[in-house]
């Protein structure tokens, strides 16, 4: 690659970010590849078993802080940032206080967003191709072994707030990340600094005390490890604490005073599909393997799979206020072939019979 000097590269590295932004990207800023307090977090995260199933965390070994280690020649990294709050959706805190409808996370309403923004990284690097043709690059959408909190905050994207999610202080934490690995040795932006301050929003409000300290989650505690990653059942120690939380949790976010500075999605592809955001738990447990599949085609719902799927409702079933209607879908999910919905069903049975003889004084 013939070198480029210092003004040509920042030239280069300004019109990324402003190729970025035209693709839809609401930031975009560049890090080195060195995270070394970040990957002695990781580690000590991972001594403490916090990562639960996720055997994924520690598979990769140091290549997951070390982005030149998992692409060689990698000298930078492109980052960015696209916001995805859904400003038509059913509003997001009445839905988790009506516990007869399924609450699923804002981020995953519409169209999956690791295929949304792995296109639109794609195309940056073509366009960056067309000016350097020495350019090598690949692009990352939580699909590698890539600490991109870690390195976004260092490329000024936000700071990693107490829950462990990237805050913007102008855009709150809606939104997604992406990373391009690249060989070009582009000139850094500033880190960006921490403004949680004393707050303790999201720690006081998280259902299961998941942040077990500041800026520590244990993921075996988390709703939404338990509802998407975690594939077997769920313990009876958080069912309870789950609620109507059927894919994901957003609690941490929702309470996050930061975002009142968030911004409705411009991206038609993270608009609700399905009615997702307002269908009854009792429909969304009606719904048979085919009609889940149809119906979370092109989402990242459905990479839980159907059993999970059921798994999930028939507790926040189980949370609903009692009910015939309630006991009558469960119990035609009684005899289901799965041993796991069958398991959680049985639960929630249970849990409907509780609230009917409390009501009936019993």
């Amino acid at each position: 690659m013939p070198e480029l000097s210092a003004i040509e590269l920042q030239s280069l590295a300004n019109a990324i970010k402003g190729w970025g932004m035209e693709l839809g990207f609401q930031q975009i800023g560049i890090s080195d590849v060195k995270i070394p307090e970040d990957e002695q977090h990781l580690l000590n995260w991972l001594k403490q078993h916090y990562h639960g199933e996720m055997d994924y965390m520690q598979r990769h070994g140091s290549k997951r802080s070390r982005p030149d280690e998992l692409v060689p020649g990698t000298l930078r990294v492109i980052s960015g940032r696209m916001d995805y709050w859904p400003g038509t959706a059913r509003d997001a805190q009445d839905a988790l206080i009506d516990a007869t409808h399924g609450y699923v996370a804002r981020y995953a309403l519409g169209r999956d967003y690791h295929k949304v923004l792995r296109t639109k990284l794609a195309k940056l690097g073509e366009q960056i191709n067309k000016h350097i043709a020495q350019h090598s690059y690949r692009a990352f959408v939580d699909s590698g072994p890539v600490l991109e909190k870690a390195l976004a905050r260092n490329a000024g994207l936000g700071w990693i707030g107490k829950h462990t999610n990237l805050i913007n202080r102008n855009a709150g934490s809606w939104f997604f990340l992406g990373e391009l690995l690249t060989n070009l040795p582009l000139p850094v932006d500033d880190p960006a600094s921490n403004h949680c301050g004393t707050c303790t929003a999201c720690i006081d409000v998280c259902p299961t005390q998941a942040i077990v300290a500041p800026y520590i989650v244990d993921a075996r505690r988390c709703i939404s490890y338990l509802t998407i990653e975690l594939r077997g059942s769920i313990p009876e120690e958080f069912r309870a604490a789950i609620g109507n939380r059927i894919y994901g949790c957003d609690d941490c976010q929702l309470f996050c005073p930061w975002n009142k500075f968030a911004k409705a999605s411009n991206e038609p592809d993270f608009t609700p599909r399905n009615r997702l955001d307002t269908l009854s738990l009792i429909g969304l447990f009606s719904w048979n393997e085919e009609e889940f599949l149809n119906r979370t085609a092109g989402s990242a719902i459905r990479r839980i799979g159907y059993d999970c799927w059921l798994r999930n409702i028939a507790i926040a079933l189980g949370n609903a206020p009692h009910s015939e209607e309630v006991v009558v879908a469960l119990n035609a999910r009684l005899n289901h072939e799965s041993e796991l919905v069958r398991e959680h069903v049985n639960w929630a049975l249970q849990r409907q019979s509780t609230y009917s003889n409390a009501s009936a004084g019993l």
